[in-house]
């Protein structure tokens, strides 16, 4: 079942006033995550009682299968809805019970609703198409066809699958995947590229062949992590011809922002996409229209009070 994305959005999720929301998120290794805080701190700026809670894997011992049990519980406990980040994106999308068109079309979910209760149906969004986009626009400002021509994307995976449906969407000509699993990344071009015929997406076996004459370099991976530190690729293949779009934002600045600022490359680090995804979760959770520059603000506050 497909859902309008513009009806749910639209949509609040549970009576407004001071009623209080329980939302969380759905993880392996999210414990410094910055997205509970982030949430929190808008509802508060709205007169919104919010908890966010972590549903950590790594920490409970599980693995994506506990997906079902674990979608069934928080909806039984009256969430209002839960994110969704690696490595369960794509394994959630089976158990939806209906899916937005955007989270139809990228093959992924980041954002899970419950609008009827306990007793509803599992709505499945993805947020981070939108918030990818919105927060490159932010940092490199002006990105123009020259720019656009061919763009490597590392990683096919959940952030990845919507990272380039964005990519696309916004007018790269040639979007070149590389993935740790060759045959993902072949799977997702084909798909892409069926959906896009007037683009072009191939997959490259490593970031060496896909890098060359590229113009810009976008890192949807968990390298580069906290708790998955390195580089996902050899800093020597970075040129001041390239820019980087990273998605992970902790730490902010990643080895491969360094290595990209290094070689002279304009960047755009992850804390962008963060704060736009969250702020379209906020609005699927609340049914608020948040305010998108106060959440950037408490975001650098955060990164600051913790140290990333």
């Amino acid at each position: 079942m497909s859902v309008p994305e513009a009806t749910l959005a639209a949509a609040p999720q549970r009576p407004q006033g001071r009623h209080k929301r329980l939302v969380g998120l759905i993880g392996a290794g999210i414990q410094r995550s910055l997205t509970p805080a982030l949430h929190e701190a808008e509802a508060r700026a709205q007169g919104l009682a919010l908890h966010y809670q972590l549903i950590d894997l790594e920490v409970a011992g599980l693995g994506v299968e506990a997906l079902p049990g674990l979608l069934t519980a928080a909806r039984q406990m009256g969430f209002a809805g839960l994110n969704i980040t690696f490595p369960c994106k794509q394994a959630v999308l089976p158990l939806m019970d209906a899916l937005s068109d955007e989270a139809r079309a990228i093959g992924a979910v980041n954002t899970v609703v419950f609008p009827g209760g306990p007793a509803g149906p599992a709505v499945g969004h993805n947020t981070d198409a939108v918030g990818w986009r919105w927060g490159l626009q932010r940092a490199l400002p002006g990105l123009a066809a020259p720019q656009l021509e061919r763009v490597v994307l590392l990683g096919a995976g959940g952030a990845g699958a919507a990272i380039a449906e964005a990519a696309l969407g916004m007018g790269v000509a040639q979007l070149v995947l590389v993935d740790t699993d060759p045959s993902r990344a072949a799977a997702a071009a084909a798909r892409l590229s069926a959906a896009h015929p007037h683009r072009r997406v191939d997959h490259a076996e490593n970031a060496a062949e896909a890098l060359r004459g590229a113009t810009g370099l976008i890192h949807a991976t968990p390298t580069g992590m906290d708790k998955r530190p390195g580089l996902p690729l050899d800093p020597g293949l970075l040129h001041a011809g390239l820019w980087v779009s990273e998605i992970v934002y902790f730490p902010l600045q990643t080895a491969l922002l360094a290595a990209a600022r290094a070689a002279g490359c304009r960047v755009c680090d992850g804390g962008t996409m963060a704060v736009g995804q969250a702020v379209g979760a906020f609005r699927l959770f609340t049914g608020l229209q948040p305010d998108a520059a106060r959440m950037e603000a408490s975001f650098h506050q955060l990164v600051a009070a913790t140290g990333g």
